[in-house]
């Protein structure tokens, strides 16, 4: 990896994208030390220390919900709205036909996808202010709740705007890196907090070589699932067209095990922790959030049982729109191609759909593993073995490993673009 960036920057064009990168990660951490005016930090800083929820988004935003930074919501407004358009787009015709009209209609479903971003974030940081309570501001004018309301909503567009323009003229996808980098941040916080905890007492020395095992197994365990494929072998048909043969050669169709990648697991943590945030917002102290929090919060059996499904969800519902058996059996008859065994038509088309759905399968149970590690740490090592595990491995480290294998990947594709482009000019 670290030799493919060595060779990128040698290359002008694509050194000019890294840095392009590199400077919106800039501004984007610069901004995750900008703070909100009129906000109490300190008693904000112990309700999140306190609270498992607000600690996972903590850890992906970077430290910035603790921090109450104008980037507090981090990208969670714009997860949650990519979320209910992709659904809509399956569910209303109209929206369904505009993804299929190619790059104008792609470009318009965005469009609403910002805007309803905007929308979440406006609701998402009124939510917050009133669920904030006297306590955690300086002062209970409108003016403040104001202030603090335009400026979360004006942080949630800036991170959209950064990841949007990461993705359209830098390398990599934007709000994965913005993810990647908000968890890299947070990894000397919890080193120290690990250390402190060591040095009072609190927990063993021999925890952080185990878990340093646990972490070096867990990065083999996500390159190989990330890597992994099946290459399902095919053949061509020889043509004779005059006095020359053409075809016979033979290829295969390379099948991801994980073809949805970390975006799964991603989506189902928004989806499971909304109902939570919801009622932390506008009904704290209700009995229903307390049995809510209690019975069905972050932790608990059955948010692992409904995380594992939603994540089993999302991973088939990707697998549907990025594999289409049909149209790969259509291409494949029209060319001659044929899977050795196989009839080609609707034998072919069964086969491929059977083969990705057992991919799938397999790749859904590994991103549960991943999911439910910390909550089973916590039950076993205590909060700090599962802040340490939540922190450096699971979630976020199938993000940061998941992220990096992309990037590098993207680099590299456009490295041999390059190379080609020389070769054949």
């Amino acid at each position: 990896m670290f030799e493919t960036f060595k060779n990128a920057w040698k290359i002008p064009d694509l050194r000019k994208k890294i840095l392009y990168t590199l400077l919106m990660l800039l501004i984007y951490r610069i901004g995750s030390f900008v703070p909100v005016a009129g906000i109490n930090r300190e008693f904000i800083a112990s309700v999140v220390g306190q609270n498992n929820l607000l600690g996972l988004i903590d850890i992906i935003s970077g430290g910035s919900l603790a921090n109450f930074t104008i980037f507090a919501m981090g990208i969670s407004p714009y997860i949650n709205a990519s979320i209910i358009m992709q659904l809509l787009t399956v569910a209303i015709p109209k929206l369904e036909r505009l993804s299929k009209e190619g790059e104008e209609g792609r470009k318009k479903i965005a469009t609403y996808t910002r805007y309803f971003t905007v929308v979440l974030g406006l609701v998402q940081s009124v939510g917050i202010i009133l669920s904030l309570g006297s306590s955690a501001v300086t002062s209970t004018s409108f003016f403040n709740y104001f202030v603090i309301g335009v400026s979360l909503t004006a942080g949630t567009a800036l991170t959209m705007w950064i990841g949007e323009r990461i993705t359209e003229n830098g390398v990599g996808n934007g709000i994965s890196l913005l993810i990647f980098v908000g968890i890299i941040s947070r990894v000397p916080n919890m080193l120290y907090q690990a250390f402190q905890a060591i040095s009072v007492g609190e927990m063993s020395f021999w925890v952080l070589p185990i878990m340093l095992v646990v972490i070096v197994a867990l990065i083999t365990a996500v390159v190989f699932v990330d890597l992994g494929q099946r290459r399902v072998p095919v053949q061509y048909a020889k043509k004779v067209v005059g006095r020359k043969m053409y075809g016979g050669q033979n290829t295969h169709i390379p099948m991801k095990v994980n073809s949805g990648g970390v975006l799964p697991l991603i989506f189902a943590s928004a989806i499971i922790t909304f109902p939570e945030i919801l009622c932390q917002i506008f009904w704290p102290n209700s009995p229903f959030y307390v049995w809510y929090t209690q019975y069905i919060g972050v932790g608990s059996w059955v948010y692992m049982i409904i995380q594992a499904l939603l994540i089993l969800f999302f991973s088939y519902f990707y697998n549907t729109i990025s594999f289409n058996p049909e149209e790969i059996s259509k291409n494949l008859q029209q060319h001659g191609g044929f899977i050795p065994g196989i009839r080609p038509g609707r034998p072919t088309m069964e086969y491929l759909h059977r083969v990705s759905v057992r991919l799938c399968f397999f790749g859904a149970v590994f991103l549960s593993l991943m999911a439910l590690l910390p909550s089973i740490f916590i039950s076993v090592g205590g909060s700090m073995m599962g802040s340490l595990m939540r922190a450096f491995g699971s979630t976020s480290l199938l993000i940061t490993v998941s992220v990096a294998l992309e990037t590098s990947k993207q680099i590299e594709s456009q490295m041999l673009m390059r190379h080609y482009k020389g070769f054949l000019s």
